[in-house]
């Protein structure tokens, strides 16, 4: 059937990824530095995703394409781990107005860590977060702070167990969190490598919590960084429930 569906100009796109957690089907995804559709029936052709885009590299074109199905919309985000359009069901959503889109919260951003303050003045010790947004799910794999980047993998119960969380791992490292119990470790294994494989990362630190369940973002990291095929040092450090360390090794 001819309908609107978006096309992407690859020569205008440079992989940002916003578009990606601007389209609230999941249709879009990075793939080898670019944005592309992942398939024509997970795209509504209501455009949400073109005000996301600083390039100007996605247009509503009307081309032959599969009519939108929202059952494999529903399918596919389960499939990848992101939740259902917001706000109404899918089919509601799509009958009355477009409630979907991409949250400005996860737009990409860069920044400096705040400067140390003077020990004497007895100051609260600054944020050393030099990015948004962190989570896996949202943070695209070709992003600029992770070029060059010494990268930092935290469960995400980590940081609340580990008081000095941001002066002794996450200061001078990108960041990405999750929780390998309550997603998918698959899709992490998935984002993980194509981060790797097309970014310049100097070393990785997976910050897990002792539970068991938590070597599952470990083994996502390992298992992506042999398929990209890069040599990167590894270093895996474990942190109690009481917030002590309990292990630190390097494994590469």
């Amino acid at each position: 059937m001819i309908r609107k569906i978006v096309q992407i100009d690859e020569e205008k796109c440079n992989g940002c990824g916003i578009c990606v957690p601007a389209c609230a089907e999941g249709a879009i995804r990075i793939e080898n530095g670019k944005a592309v559709l992942s398939a024509d029936n997970l795209c509504d052709g209501l455009g949400a995703c073109l005000g996301e885009c600083p390039q100007d590299a996605i247009r509503v074109i009307e081309r032959e394409a599969d009519e939108f199905d929202e059952t494999a919309v529903e399918k596919h985000l389960q499939e990848i781990g992101s939740p259902a359009p917001a706000h109404q069901p899918a089919a509601l959503t799509h009958g009355h107005g477009h409630h979907g889109g991409g949250c400005p919260g996860s737009r990409v951003m860069s920044f400096a860590p705040k400067e140390q303050p003077d020990p004497a003045a007895n100051a609260p010790q600054p944020s050393q977060l030099v990015q948004w947004p962190v989570q896996l799910h949202l943070v695209p794999t070709s992003a600029p702070y992770f070029q060059d980047a010494d990268l930092l993998i935290a469960a995400d119960c980590a940081p609340f167990a580990y008081a000095d969380f941001h002066r002794d791992f996450l200061k001078g490292k990108a960041l990405v969190i999750g929780c390998p119990k309550l997603d998918d470790n698959r899709f992490y294994q998935e984002k993980l490598t194509e981060l790797f494989r097309v970014s310049s990362i100097r070393s990785i630190t997976v910050l897990r919590m002792e539970v068991p369940c938590c070597g599952g973002i470990v083994m996502a990291a390992q298992n992506a960084l042999a398929a990209s095929g890069k040599d990167i040092p590894f270093r895996e450090v474990v942190v109690g429930i009481r917030g002590d360390i309990t292990g630190d090794s390097d494994k590469g």
